[in-house]
């Protein structure tokens, strides 16, 4: 890790540029919000001016004043520079999340018609354009459902792992440029122009996070001028003691003296260290809008995190088989592998994996089962698979059991027995409480039990906070 720290410090994209920036930053209007900066700056070009004049007169000791020129520049650039850096950090996260952004084609409608579309780049797209988007498609730009139901994979703005049901009407209805629909379509109305996206937002926030000086950075701030006040008052007196005794100090040594004496390493570094505070902070994920939040951030000892994508990889992995009362283990992993198969999320890859490890089921060919696949809608809320007469289904707990209720009451005329029910209830509540996601399984209209789907930590996380 210290690795790749220094070599982003290091880093030519941002070091060239703090070069040209710490010269801008001579610039008095600049200089002047670093009281104790501008001091060394006027004094460096005060000394610049006597060692012209000694050039053009011949007098004085010229390389001694040289040396000491070239030293005062030098702190003087140096505070530019480390200054410049810092900012050039927190310029390169903005150009970071610019290279986020994908050239994404959309499917504008010109009509009502679904199937007559136009494929454009998602940057053209207008404020009122509406563009189809179907399973598999990126969202090319924030928007509102008018119409459909999509279950939206939302993982690269929020880090939830679970999708998400976007439908037009009320509050569920806004989508984010970026995001995938996983399964049916919808049609959106482009409610933010090129440039003025989520993502844009975001980078706009970035670059405009105007650094605020902190109370504790005010007040080593006014102890710093009125040392340097004191300094220049004491120096200022030092020719008269030295006349007095007959003596004569040269003003070049004056000034190294004064130099030397005011707290010139904490002036210039002052900051560059609240700017490198605040990058910092956005290197792991956290915006600081001021120089209050960074040292307020200082003061955490106990961290609350959303879990799912933030400490999780964010993606739920099947880790247990729950059966109800009457079932084994083994028929609830053979059903719910079944209905897997042709399941392509991770949550359905993962099912078919703690199957074959865990009780040694292999999968089988859809193929040569002759089977058809039931993929997820977000009407539905379920899939599965229906093999020689036979369904199996899995999905949310409540949709299994309105799907079941609905089949038995088809096939027998009654409802099922409430015994079942009430087992699987239990293991979904129980599953639910412990923050886990319940996967409800049935068989031709008989309840089999629940999956338990978890977020998985990421590796590596109990040092990252023990550090």
């Amino acid at each position: 890790m210290s690795q790749s720290k220094s070599a982003s410090i290091m880093d030519a994209r941002i070091l060239v540029p703090a070069i040209g920036g710490a010269f801008r930053k001579l610039d008095p209007r600049t200089l002047v919000k670093n009281p104790v900066m501008f001091v060394v700056a006027v004094v460096s070009l005060l000394t610049t001016v006597l060692f012209v004049r000694d050039l053009v007169t011949g007098g004085g000791d010229l390389g001694f004043t040289l040396q000491i020129i070239i030293w005062l520049w030098f702190t003087v650039l140096f505070a530019n520079f480390a200054e410049a850096v810092a900012e050039g950090r927190g310029k390169a996260q903005a150009d970071s999340l610019r290279k986020a952004r994908t050239e994404t084609q959309a499917k504008l409608l010109n009509n009502g018609d679904r199937t007559k579309f136009k494929l454009v780049p998602g940057t053209s797209l207008k404020v009122g354009d509406v563009v189809l988007v179907e399973a598999g498609d990126i969202i090319p730009s924030d928007g509102e459902v008018i119409e459909g139901v999509a279950s939206v994979n939302e993982a690269a703005i929020t880090g939830e792992s679970a999708p998400v049901i976007r439908e037009s009407g009320g509050d569920r209805s806004a989508v984010t440029g970026g995001t995938q629909v996983l399964s049916d379509w919808i049609r959106v109305r482009i409610s933010a122009a090129s440039g003025q996206t989520f993502l844009d937002r975001m980078i706009s926030l970035v670059e405009g996070a105007e650094r605020q000086k902190t109370p504790n950075e005010i007040a080593l701030n006014i102890l710093l001028v009125g040392m340097t006040l004191i300094f220049v008052l004491a120096t200022a007196t030092i020719p008269s003691f030295a006349s007095y005794s007959g003596g004569y100090i040269p003003v070049t040594i004056l000034v190294a003296l004064f130099v030397t004496l005011i707290p010139t390493t904490i002036g210039a570094l002052l900051s560059a260290i609240g700017i490198a505070g605040m990058d910092r902070l956005v290197r792991f994920n956290v915006l600081a809008m001021s120089g209050r939040a960074v040292e307020a951030a200082g003061d955490v000892d106990t961290l609350l995190l959303d879990k799912t994508g933030t400490i999780t990889l964010g993606n739920r992995q099947a880790t247990e088989f729950r059966p109800v009362k009457g079932v084994t283990e083994q028929e609830l992993a053979d059903a719910a592998q079944l209905a897997s198969l042709a399941d392509e999320t991770p949550e359905g890859r993962s099912i078919v994996v703690l199957a074959k490890e865990k009780y040694g089921i292999r999968a089988r060919d859809m193929a040569t089962l002759h089977a058809t696949f039931v993929p997820f809608t977000a009407q539905t809320r379920m899939s599965g698979v229906d093999i020689d007469g036979s369904s199996v289904r899995k999905g949310a707990v409540d949709a299994v059991l309105a799907h079941v209720n609905q089949a038995t009451v088809a096939a027998h005329g009654t409802r099922p027995t409430g015994d079942a029910i009430r087992d699987l209830q239990a293991v979904a509540d129980e599953i639910a409480k412990a923050g886990g996601t319940p996967l409800a399984v049935e068989r031709d209209g008989r309840l089999l039990g629940v999956v338990h789907l978890k977020d998985i930590v990421k590796g590596g996380i109990a040092e990252r906070f023990a550090e």
